[in-house]
């Protein structure tokens, strides 16, 4: 009998001592493999008297911890990317929304217009991007023009004082028939393809 009594009274005792509550998280075996420190790469903390995040805890006051690595000339945590890595969001030149294109308009090129080799560029990525749709001589006669009517004349009366900026902002979030390309084209991309435009409206 004395047995059953101290078997329950271990039982008893072992699931109170697991029971949680707001401000009782119980006992836990290896509590750190529960409560893990979350280790964020993206943060810089040189201070080595913020704490070591390897063998902190939750109470031993600190929130941040130091995480510069001693080895990397830029006590990163991190790599430098590889070279001709694409970054992803990117974000815009500006902070206009699909709504406000007059605005945008307004915004200029940033890449130097006396570089051939931007023209260029611009010129390959037309021809992948745009002239299936705006035509070889961005006449709005492209093979998708041929099914969908519609397709803007670039050299067009209407088209041919938009700006650069206009252009970008089109390229970016599109108009009418013309669907968003910023997911698929860099922001200086966007910028080489407005333009080549503008030279071509000059042919």
């Amino acid at each position: 009998m004395t047995f059953k009594y101290l078997a329950f009274l271990t039982v008893g005792s072992f699931l109170v001592s697991c029971a949680a509550g707001e401000n009782d998280t119980g006992l836990e075996y290896s509590p750190q493999m529960y409560h893990a420190i979350s280790y964020e790469p993206l943060t810089q903390i040189v201070d080595e008297d913020a704490g070591n995040w390897l063998d902190s805890n939750d109470e031993d006051g600190h929130g941040e911890f130091y995480n510069s690595n001693p080895y990397n000339p830029y006590k990163m945590t991190m790599r430098e990317p590889v070279a001709n890595t694409v970054r992803r969001g990117q974000p815009l030149p500006y902070r206009y929304t699909v709504d406000q294109l007059e605005a945008a308009a307004l915004v200029e090129n940033p890449l130097d217009a006396d570089d051939a080799s931007v023209v260029k560029k611009g010129k390959e990525l037309y021809e992948s991007y745009c002239q299936h749709c705006h035509g070889a001589e961005g006449t709005g006669d492209g093979k998708v023009a041929e099914a969908y009517a519609g397709v803007a004349n670039l050299k067009g009366a209407a088209y041919a004082e938009l700006s650069e900026g206009h252009l970008f902002h089109v390229i970016t979030y599109g108009k009418g028939l013309m669907g968003a390309h910023g997911s698929q084209v860099s922001p200086d991309d966007r910028w080489r393809i407005a333009k080549y435009v503008k030279e071509l409206q000059k042919k």
